[in-house]
């Protein structure tokens, strides 16, 4: 599979597109001004125990305070060599007090009216290892299947800790699994240089305070994304590029040759259309090939995404035409998740299919599809209403929710009042003031096409209405106004 990265750097944002055989599959945006925190360590102060929650709310000096649960609170156990516990049975109260400093790093970003969910597990990433400095476990990601590596990398790990007495817990991350004894001993040597800056940064602060930042967007793509399948990482900002560069060429200098410098005078985005596919991923409605669509619809709990077949009958039967559309849509489906971002409970409704081996083979294809996210995701059987459940992790907000607001009209609902409606609402008004004060006339003030319908499919409702409560009535209209805003003015 020919897969390239785009890198767009401007002095607002960055932006990172996965591209897949030309075809976009991720994007990842960086805004400087609300660059996500995943990551970052703090040291905070507890504002509020919550014993009924098994919680603590902690100032890390953002907007809202971040959100700290017991089960997300490690210890030391002398009973156990030192190695780090979660706790899991301590009440919250025996473990912080309000006023209490404590270092703690950031697991996911605030979303919506949320805080930052918040550990004292602290995790120092690099390109091979992940770092524990409260812990000694060597563990090993779940995704090296082979016993032999596992077994391999956990005695070279630890080996490598011994010989440079070097303290600490380790997780073998997946990207290691060809890893040399060399590679992995740099790491923990960054590792530990890492770590101890943020000692030193820790005792000279004063809580709330930052104490160590995640690397940007740009470099985080390095570091994480960029593997074997990775051909090209094309950067348009030649002081990035020389960054990635001399960041790859210390943690990951195999992919050195792979980075360029993009001067093109054509957007970098519009190498492959990335610009068309941002803006069809911000559409409620997909079109499969074979004529059919998705329809994805977010809610505050959920997202659903409905499979219609659309003007697609096929060439057989009904049955065919829709194992056939489903089959794509599980393939669009997985891609759509990905590159929108959307995690958390995702419902799927595929068309219902008679055949037991056509439903087999569209949750096969979904499962594959979905293999290739790099987020953990986890999919249920298919109902016997053809409804499919799928959770995927979340870590970051979705790209609706990084480039978009709730509509200003309809608050998010999607929908606004009809003019008539609206018509209605000002009769109903007019009448209401005109009972309860002694005004000479009425002043309505509405948009153009309320105004319109006033004047004509309702203009003889509103004559009947003038001749009721013996006042005039007159209109204006407000070029600013959206449908549904009026103003009923008392002269």
């Amino acid at each position: 599979m020919n897969e390239e990265l785009l890198i767009n750097v401007t002095p607002q944002e960055t932006r990172v597109a996965t591209v897949e055989n030309g075809v976009l599959q991720e994007l990842h945006v960086e805004r400087t001004r609300s660059r996500g925190i995943v990551g970052n360590i703090y040291k905070g102060k507890v504002v509020r125990v919550l014993p009924g929650m098994q919680a603590a709310f902690i100032d890390i000096g953002l907007e809202r305070t971040a959100f700290l649960h017991a089960s997300d609170i490690v210890r030391r156990d002398d009973n156990h060599n030192g190695d780090i516990d979660t706790n899991t049975e301590d009440p919250i109260h025996y473990l912080l007090s309000d006023g209490d400093e404590i270092v703690v790093q950031v697991l996911k970003d605030p979303l919506g009216s949320k805080g930052a969910r918040l550990t004292t597990q602290l995790s120092i990433p690099a390109r091979f290892l992940v770092f524990l400095p409260h812990g000694k476990h060597i563990g090993v990601s779940q995704r090296i299947e082979n016993l032999e590596d596992r077994d391999r990398l956990r005695s070279t790990v630890g080996h490598i800790l011994k010989s440079e007495h070097k303290s600490g817990g380790m997780i073998v991350r997946t990207v290691a699994e060809s890893a040399s004894e060399e590679d992995l001993r740099l790491d923990v040597s960054f590792l530990h240089k890492v770590w101890e800056r943020i000692e030193r940064n820790t005792n000279g602060a004063v809580a709330p305070a930052l104490i160590h930042e995640d690397i940007p967007l740009a470099m985080r793509t390095m570091r994480d994304v960029v593997r074997g399948g990775v051909e090209k990482v094309r950067i348009d900002s030649r002081e990035t590029y020389e960054k990635a560069v001399s960041f790859a060429d210390e943690l990951i200098p195999e992919v050195v040759s792979r980075i360029e410098y993009y001067p093109g005078e054509r957007p970098i985005f519009d190498l492959y259309s990335v610009e068309d596919e941002i803006e069809r991923a911000l559409d409620r409605k997909v079109p499969l090939k074979s004529g059919g669509h998705l329809i994805i619809d977010r809610t505050e709990a959920m997202t659903t995404i409905d499979v219609n077949t659309g003007g697609f009958i096929g060439r057989r039967n009904l049955e065919e035409t829709l194992f056939k559309t489903n089959l794509e849509a599980a393939q669009s489906i997985a891609r759509q998740l990905r590159l929108r971002n959307i995690g958390g409970i995702i419902i799927i409704d595929f068309i219902d299919m008679v055949e037991p081996e056509h439903r087999r083979q569209v949750m096969r294809a979904l499962e594959k599809a979905l293999a290739r996210d790099r987020n953990k995701t986890f999919v249920t059987h298919m109902s016997p209403l053809g409804l499919v459940e799928v959770t995927r992790k979340r870590t970051r907000e979705s790209l609706e929710m990084v480039l978009c607001e709730s509509c200003s009209v309809c608050n998010g609902a999607g929908v606004v009042k009809t003019p008539q409606t609206v018509c209605y609402e000002i009769f109903r008004e007019i009448l209401r003031e005109a009972r309860q004060y002694d005004a000479s006339k009425f002043l309505v003030i509405a948009s153009q096409t309320v105004t319109d319908m006033l004047l004509d499919d309702e203009a003889t409702t509103l004559a009947e209405l003038h001749g009721f409560i013996d006042k005039p009535i007159h209109l204006q209209v407000e070029a600013t106004y959206h449908q549904e805003e009026y103003d009923v003015v008392l002269l």
